[in-house]
C-alpha cells in the first residue's frame, strides 16, 4: 500500500539573511510537522515555473511588503493540516515574524480546540510573535492587537484601490464579522519557558469563499460595479505593515527593534491604552446589554447588565441596573443571540461567569 505523499513546502526570503535560513532549513531538514509527516522542502528561489491554479503569490505578497522584521521569511503550501501546527512544532527554528501559508487546510485550528477543513479561497496564515515576552497581561491582549491589526489592512487595501470600505467589526473575543456573518477568526497561543512567553498567532480570513457564511469580495461585490477584487497577497502584507506598526506601540517600543533581538518586552504604563479608542470604534460590543445569569444557592439569577469596554486583562467589563461593575468571562466558544435593536441578549445556556469587581461604581 502507498504511503501518503509528502507534504510540499516552499521557502521563500526577502533578504539575504532569511535566503540564507531558507537554505538552511531545507539542508538540514529542519521543519517539522505533527505525527511525523513527510515533509518535502523548496527554496522559491530554485522554481523555475510558477504553480498553477490560484496559488498563494509568493512575490506579489513580497514586493507590498514594508516590514522591518514581519513577514520577511515566508512558508508556503498548497494543501496542509494546519499552518499553526507547523508554527507552534517549529517555533524556536524560525525567526520571530515568520509566517506560514497554505491555500487549503484539512485540520485548521480554532478557540476551544474546535478543528476545521478551510476551502480555497481563504486567507489562512500563522506567524510568531516574540520569544521574549514577559507580562502575561500583555500575551492575553495580543489577540486584540492582531484583529485590529486585520480590520486596519482591509480598509487600507480598499483605499489604495479606490473600492468602499468593507465594514469588517471585531466580535469578542477572537471573531472578524460582516454583516452579522462571521468572516473570520483569530487564534494566539503561547508556551511558558524560563519566565518567558513564545507567542505565535493564526487568522482566518474569508476573501473569495462564500461558503459556509460569508466573504469579503461577496460583500464587496453588493457595494460597487467595480470589478476589482481582493486579494489574498494584498491583505496579507497589508496585515503585517499595519501590524508591526500597531505591536510596536503596544509594546512600547520603536521600530528599530531588530529581528531576534533579547529586549524586555515587559508591558509599559500604556499598554493597550493607545489602541482602544480605535479598538472600539471596530468592535460590535459598546453600549451593548445582555442578560447574564448568576447562581444564587441553588436557583439561577438573571441580571441586565451594559458592557462598557474591556478590562486591563481583555475579559468584557459590564455595569449592572444598580451601577455595580462586573467583569464577564465566557464559559464557551458562542456568543448570545441578537434579537432586536431594541431587545436585550438573553443566555439560557448562561455563555459568561460573572465576577463583580469591588468597589467599582459607574
Amino acid at each position: 500500500m502507498d504511503s501518503e505523499p509528502p507534504c510540499l513546502l516552499v521557502l521563500c526570503g526577502i533578504s539575504s539573511i532569511e535566503k540564507e535560513l531558507a537554505k538552511s532549513l531545507k539542508n538540514n531538514n529542519t521543519l517539522k510537522l505533527s505525527g511525523n509527516a513527510k515533509v518535502s522542502v523548496n527554496l522559491h528561489s530554485d522554481t523555475e515555473t510558477p504553480f498553477e491554479g490560484d496559488c498563494f503569490r509568493i512575490n506579489s505578497f513580497m514586493n507590498l511588503l514594508s516590514t522591518t522584521r514581519f513577514g520577511h521569511l515566508l512558508i508556503w503550501s498548497p494543501l496542509l493540516s494546519s499552518t499553526h501546527d507547523l508554527i507552534s512544532n517549529n517555533f524556536c527554528a524560525l525567526p520571530i515574524g515568520a509566517v506560514c501559508v497554505a491555500d487549503v487546510q484539512f485540520q485548521g485550528q480554532g478557540t476551544s480546540k474546535n478543528i476545521w477543513e478551510s476551502p480555497t479561497g481563504c486567507l489562512l496564515f500563522s506567524f510568531t510573535i516574540h520569544n521574549q515576552m514577559v507580562d502575561f497581561q500583555a500575551v492575553a491582549l495580543l489577540q486584540f492587537v492582531v484583529s485590529l491589526a486585520m480590520t486596519e489592512a482591509i480598509k487600507d487595501v480598499c483605499d489604495k484601490n479606490g473600492v468602499p470600505h468593507l465594514d469588517v467589526r471585531i466580535k469578542w473575543p477572537s471573531d472578524l464579522y460582516i454583516n452579522g456573518l462571521k468572516v473570520g477568526g483569530i487564534l494566539c497561543t503561547s508556551t511558558y519557558y524560563s519566565k518567558k512567553f513564545s507567542v505565535s498567532a493564526g487568522i482566518g480570513l474569508n476573501v473569495d469563499n462564500e461558503k459556509p457564511t460569508t466573504c469579503l469580495n461577496a460583500a464587496l461585490q453588493k457595494m460597487t460595479s467595480v470589478a476589482y477584487q481582493l486579494q489574498r497577497e494584498d491583505i496579507l502584507a497589508a496585515f503585517f505593515n499595519k501590524f508591526e506598526n500597531l505591536f510596536d506601540i503596544f509594546i512600547n517600543e520603536d521600530a528599530s527593534i531588530t529581528m531576534g533581538s533579547t529586549c524586555n518586552l515587559d508591558q509599559s504604563e500604556e499598554g493597550f491604552r493607545p489602541l482602544e479608542e480605535l479598538f472600539y470604534k471596530t468592535w460590535l460590543h459598546s453600549g451593548q446589554r445582555v442578560i447574564v445569569q448568576e447562581k444564587n444557592e441553588d436557583r439561577l439569577v438573571e441580571n441586565e447588565v451594559t458592557i462598557q469596554g474591556l478590562t486591563s486583562w481583555g475579559y468584557l467589563l459590564a455595569i449592572g441596573e444598580d451601577g455595580q461593575m462586573c467583569e464577564l468571562h465566557p464559559d464557551g466558544n458562542r456568543w448570545p443571540k441578537r434579537v432586536e435593536s431594541d431587545s436585550l441578549w438573553r443566555n439560557p445556556k448562561s455563555l459568561y461567569s460573572v465576577f463583580q469587581l469591588s468597589g467599582s461604581r459607574g
